[in-house]
């Protein structure tokens, strides 16, 4: 079974990924993984953290030679701002560090902040908000990176673009293409397919941060070449649908996942909804001639591309800070400020990407399997033959 966990605090010696059921033999791209996380950090409106940090992953074990050995990969990246954190978090217990700490008992609102200190009986809210922080979403990156080299083998590739910062909104489809060249143009602030949109969203940020506050938005995640039939409608906990919206709900800030149309949809006459099939004889494949599904019918993908849309919360951290209450002294106060971004749409699509990726890598070896790449690569054209055959 594939899976992922990640472990490190934001400002902590380093982030980790521990992925685990990747075929043996899967040449990995450290240039690709790297540029990967180099996305993440990009986008207008990211805060001063991204001129420190420079991650860049190293693989500690389960790659050798330059491809997996089917054992658990270990995936570290460095923290460089741990230098100005380690006397704060030391991990062993030092009474020469006790003036250091920094210690947050005035919780922001909307954060994990309040939430934590309660589950945990902390009333210094600096543990919760280190692990809460979306600076953990770089190890979800290279996880993911890993799952976007197993999909690209067999003719899968997985892209973000964004449709909508504050009020700012793409007012029409993206083509696969323009999504392609939104993705390849790292100058981009916005990876917006559509300039005039772009600018407008760059004056919105411009506006909050002038305001001291923040903006949200919506990123948009496609997938590619996703051969019908992963996932399955049998259970309740194994329908794609849901396992993808979980993954990308589980993302920072992400408080609604929409997959396909389904906002739209769901307001609209059934006649007008669903995706009309039909054969196209040349490439000896249904086809649909919409897809409001987003590529996914009875938690499964059906042939089409799987689209996802995750919609983000304006960040918790306002240089202009709302009322709270002081977790000692339980008096109010304002708000904690911690260095922050004003948007974040962007990273938090490529993290998206990760997610998706990853979720949809896993339903490809539940069906497909194989302890190397060569064996899953005999289960998928035989399947790919079933299917011209059919």
């Amino acid at each position: 079974m594939l899976r992922f966990f990640t472990a490190g605090e934001s400002h902590g010696q380093a982030l980790v990924a521990w992925i685990s059921g990747l075929p043996a033999g899967l040449r990995v791209d450290f240039d690709f993984v790297n540029g990967e996380l180099h996305r993440r950090q990009l986008g207008y409106g990211r805060g001063a953290r991204q001129r420190i940090e420079r991650d860049h992953a190293e693989a500690l074990a389960g790659i050798r030679h330059g491809q997996t050995i089917g054992a658990p990969i270990a995936i570290r990246i460095e923290n460089r701002d741990w230098q100005n954190w380690e006397k704060a978090l030391p991990v062993e217990d030092s009474p020469e560090f006790l003036d250091s700490k920094r210690t947050l008992t005035a919780p922001r609102p909307g954060h994990a902040d309040l939430a934590g200190a309660l589950k945990f009986n902390f009333h210094d809210a600096r543990y919760v908000l280190e692990r809460a922080s979306a600076r953990e979403s770089a190890a979800r990156s290279a996880a993911g990176a890993l799952a976007k080299l197993l999909l690209a083998e067999f003719g899968i590739s997985v892209l973000s673009h964004v449709v909508a910062v504050g009020p700012e909104r793409l007012e029409r489809e993206a083509s696969w293409n323009e999504i392609v060249s939104a993705c390849a143009n790292l100058d981009s602030p916005f990876r917006c397919v559509d300039p005039t949109t772009e600018s407008r969203m760059k004056a919105a940020v411009d506006a909050a941060l002038r305001a001291g506050d923040s903006v949200g938005g919506i990123f948009e995640v496609v997938a590619r070449g996703v051969p019908p039939g992963l996932g399955t409608h049998a259970q309740w906990d194994e329908k794609l649908d849901g396992r993808l919206a979980a993954a990308v709900m589980s993302l920072q800030a992400v408080k609604a996942v929409e997959i396909g149309s389904g906002v739209w949809n769901a307001t609209a006459l059934g006649s007008t909804v669903q995706d009309e099939i039909g054969y196209d004889a040349a490439s000896r494949r249904f086809v649909r001639s919409s897809n409001r599904a987003g590529g996914i019918e009875g938690g499964m993908t059906n042939g089409e591309d799987v689209v996802l849309r995750g919609y983000l919360k304006p960040v918790s951290t306002l240089r202009r800070p709302l009322e709270t209450a002081d977790l000692e002294t339980k008096k109010p106060v304002k708000a904690a400020y911690e260095r922050s971004d004003v948007c974040v749409v962007p990273a938090a699509g490529v993290a998206g990407e990760a997610m998706v990726a990853f979720v949809l890598a896993q339903a490809f070896l539940e069906k497909f399997g194989g302890d190397s790449m060569a064996e899953t690569r005999r289960n998928f054209e035989g399947y790919r033959k079933q299917l011209q055959e059919f």
